[in-house]
Formats: C-alpha cells, structure tokens, sequence
C-alpha cells in the first residue's frame, strides 16, 4: 500500500499517531476525525477511517469504522490496497468474535487469511499472519 508523506490525510494521521505515541488520545482522536472531514479520495477516506476504527469507545462502534475502512478500501482500483485486506478482515473479524458472531467472525478470518500474500515480508506482514493463525485457532 502506498501512502504519500505529501498527502494532507496522511499528515494528519501520522500526527495523530504521533499524539498516541504521547498519550494524548483525545487529541489523536480528533486529528484522524479531521482527516475524515478533509479525505476526498477513496483512499484518503479508508486511511481516516482506518485510524478512527482504532479509537473508538464501543465494539460496535470500532466494527463501523472498520467497515467503513473496508468499503472505501475496495472501491480503490488496482492491487495498491490488497496489503491492507488482511488488516482490515483481521479487525473485523475481531470485532466480531468480541460481539460473539463467531460465525461472522470465521469468514472474516478466511478472508483475512485468503490476502496474507499480499503482505510483505518483514515484522509487520509477520504480525499480522500471525494474528489471523491466532484468530483461526480461537474460532475453530
């Protein structure tokens, strides 16, 4: 997935991920809340939606945002997002198996797992494949 450092969504994201870093989490909460009223791509709008997804109070509302993430991630043409599937189905799955649809749950695990070749080699695409072995087992 590529993400542009010029790109003003990815500014504010990466400075709302810096306002985490510092234990400010109302203030990173409102900075990827900015970026989604600014996003006005596809992909400007999943990677808003990414991060918001991850500051949410509630399950259900975290489930939201993850879906949101999913659908702008797929209206991106090209193989660009297809890194990111294993993420996001991981996360919703796992926002599925914390509501208890466990069979929602699974599918979205397969899913996850049916992208893991699209990670790239290294410590993240490991954590993530990891996580959906995880994920798997418990569902199983």
């Amino acid at each position: 997935m590529l993400f542009d450092p010029n790109n003003k969504i990815v500014q504010l994201c990466s400075h709302g991920i810096i306002l985490e870093g510092e234990g400010k989490t109302a203030e990173a909460k409102q900075m990827f809340l900015n970026a989604w009223k600014e996003a006005v791509t596809d992909s400007e709008k999943f990677t808003a939606a990414h991060y918001l997804a991850r500051k949410q109070n509630s399950v259900e509302e975290k489930l939201k945002w993850d879906l949101t993430a999913l659908e702008f991630a797929l209206k991106v043409k090209g193989d660009e997002m297809k890194g990111a599937y294993p993420s996001l189905y991981l996360n919703i799955g796992k926002c599925y198996e914390d509501l208890k649809d466990f069979e929602n749950a699974k599918s979205n695990f397969l899913l996850a797992e049916s992208y893991a070749g699209y990670l790239q080699e290294d410590g993240y695409g490991n954590m993530i494949r990891n996580g959906i072995k995880n994920a798997l087992e418990r569902v199983a």
